[in-house]
């Protein structure tokens, strides 16, 4: 059985930046089993499957898988599977809008005269407050590199993370999850939970996200964290809106794979929705043999 699939960079126009993803376009036949085996042999953040879609309205049905496990939604897989299914036809490139069906359910896609590709975040949710020292000790620093002003809190657009205001980027750099701490941090969580740390910058956040939990080290682009950075941000007076606001989060930079991911938050506190915009550059052409 020969599968095609693509790789492209996401978050970025520069090849061999951004966040890598392999997209197999035309999964019909894969079982769950095999498909997870693949995102193993790929060994990138996220790799998804392609399936005609079952729900009326949607273009396609996309399944998400990390090296380690399924996921509910995901913001580069997203990002970059609308572009592959744009570029080989799957998709009409004149088709400006419209709906990709993942576990979490319809994910609605846009495209805009910059050819930014933009997903519209899933409802938002805020569980719990962390202690700052308890947090800065998982990756590694001191209390004080922690912003006091602002708590830490657990929030989820279907992948929760736990977000960390630091006070500026060099502290971000400096972060480093120390897994006896991250354990006992993350001790009472019910399920997966990544670290998402960032510092506020004139043009939004400069970002890093960890996700041991999801076989990941760390994560170069995080669009699915983005959307729940955004609330975060706005709710804690780190970003200002004014009917609308639209800023960056940076991430990837200090793993050599930077990333801009582009935040348009429609509202005051974002009730009118928050979205998440990116490019995508075309990496490889490539074709999985499966035998025996």
């Amino acid at each position: 059985m020969d599968v095609d699939y693509r790789i492209v960079d996401v978050f970025t126009q520069t090849p061999l930046e951004g966040n890598a993803l392999a997209v197999f376009h035309d999964a019909t036949g894969l079982d769950d089993a095999t498909m997870q085996k693949i995102a193993r042999e790929t060994n990138l953040s996220e790799t998804t499957f392609v399936f005609p879609a079952d729900r009326p309205g949607s273009a396609a049905r996309v399944r998400i898988f990390t090296p380690a496990k399924e996921m509910m939604f995901a913001g580069h897989p997203t990002v970059g599977t609308a572009w592959v299914l744009r570029d080989i036809g799957k998709i009409a490139k004149d088709r400006r809008r419209f709906v990709l069906d993942e576990n979490i359910g319809p994910v609605d896609i846009r495209v805009d005269d910059d050819a930014l590709i933009w997903l519209r975040t899933p409802p938002i949710r805020t569980s719990r407050d962390y202690d700052g020292a308890l947090c800065a000790a998982a990756i590694g620093l001191e209390p004080g590199d922690v912003l006091g002003s602002v708590p830490c809190q657990n929030l989820s657009a279907g992948n929760p993370a736990v977000f960390i205001p630091l006070r500026d980027k060099a502290a971000v750099d400096r972060a480093e999850v120390d897994t006896v701490a991250l354990r006992r941090l993350l001790a009472d969580e019910p399920e997966a939970t990544c670290l998402f740390v960032f510092t506020p910058t004139q043009e939004g956040a400069y970002s890093r996200m960890f996700a041991n939990d999801f076989g990941i080290v760390e994560d170069p682009a995080t669009g699915s964290a983005t959307g729940p950075l955004a609330a975060f941000m706005m709710a804690h007076g780190l970003a200002r809106s004014a009917g609308g606001t639209r800023f960056i989060s940076e991430q990837g930079t200090k793993m050599g794979r930077r990333s801009i991911l582009h935040v348009l938050i429609d509202g005051e506190r974002g009730e009118g929705g928050i979205e998440i915009g990116g490019h995508v550059a075309p990496v490889a052409r490539a074709t999985l043999t499966l035998s025996g």
